[in-house]
């Protein structure tokens, strides 16, 4: 499924109440991509640093919800934090701490089992990212229909790894065709612009208290922060450490400035044209 789609999208839980866990996996399980419920307060705080989470559930209902727990709604403010409450007057301390917190949303259980494709699909992190990011920054020059489809693809991953061959199969396209088709015009290389999306998503995430560098890198699927580091060198100058304080603007302004310096150096190196004429 094209990763904009809810199915794709990865949703943690920590829900203490079992007959709320078995609602959980029957409604929310069936709606979204991965869906894994936390047994530990630990484990959920865990599962940030381990994957890219779009949204997390959290119990509230009749229960004194661990606060640290519900304070991560703090650490992570760009994962959509989600309510699950039975609506019983026992629960108005749980949705008063869902307010204090600013969660995104509130879900009734056995009420709201057909809400949850379009709350993941208007509160989750990569459907959020997808959107802001639709249309593509005119820096970067991307006019074709097949340069748009390519893009709007790679965004809807939410900076997530893509491979050509996968982005190729999905516009129903070879490879190499994509690849040579791509990059006419002066535009970025195909690999190179799905490396700035990437990074745009970096210094979103960067921006999460809960976050260093280290975490940023695993959750996006980088070797290692080095490799974040180096590809953050590599397109815009800078190291991973300074990309909390960027904004996507600026990334993208010294993204085209460091590809239009780069085809100079290219262009300067060639050797130039012999005259044409007589011996």
């Amino acid at each position: 499924m094209h990763p904009l789609g809810v199915a794709s999208a990865q949703v943690a839980a920590f829900i203490p109440r079992e007959r709320a866990r078995a609602w959980a996996k029957r409604v929310v399980g069936k709606r979204v991509g991965r869906f894994a419920i936390a047994r530990t307060a630990a484990e959920f705080s865990r599962s940030f640093r381990t994957d890219l989470v779009d949204a997390a559930l959290v119990d509230v209902a009749g229960v004194e919800a661990d606060d640290a727990v519900a304070a991560l709604a703090l650490e992570y403010p760009s994962v959509a934090f989600v309510g699950l409450t039975t609506l019983r007057p026992a629960d108005a301390p749980g949705l008063a701490r869902c307010v204090r917190l600013e969660l995104a949303d509130v879900l009734v259980e056995g009420v709201d089992d057909v809400a949850v494709p379009d709350l993941i699909a208007r509160h989750g992190y990569s459907a959020r990212f997808a959107a802001a990011l639709h249309t593509p920054p005119s820096a970067l020059a991307l006019a074709s229909a097949l340069q748009l489809a390519a893009w709007r693809y790679i965004v809807a991953g939410g900076g997530r790894p893509i491979r050509t061959s996968t982005l190729a199969a999905a516009l129903g396209l070879t490879r190499e065709h994509l690849s040579r088709s791509f990059g006419s015009g002066g535009t970025p290389t195909l690999k190179r612009l799905i490396d700035l999306v990437r990074l745009l998503s970096a210094a979103e995430l960067a921006k999460n208290p809960g976050y260093d560098v280290a975490d940023v890198a695993r959750v996006l699927k980088f070797s290692s922060s080095a490799h974040l580091s180096l590809t953050a060198q590599r397109l815009i100058g800078r190291r991973a450490t300074s990309l909390a304080a960027m904004r996507g603007v600026d990334i993208i302004e010294r993204f085209v400035r460091e590809q239009q310096a780069s085809a100079a150096a290219t262009h300067a190196e060639l050797p130039a044209e012999r005259p044409v004429g007589r011996r």
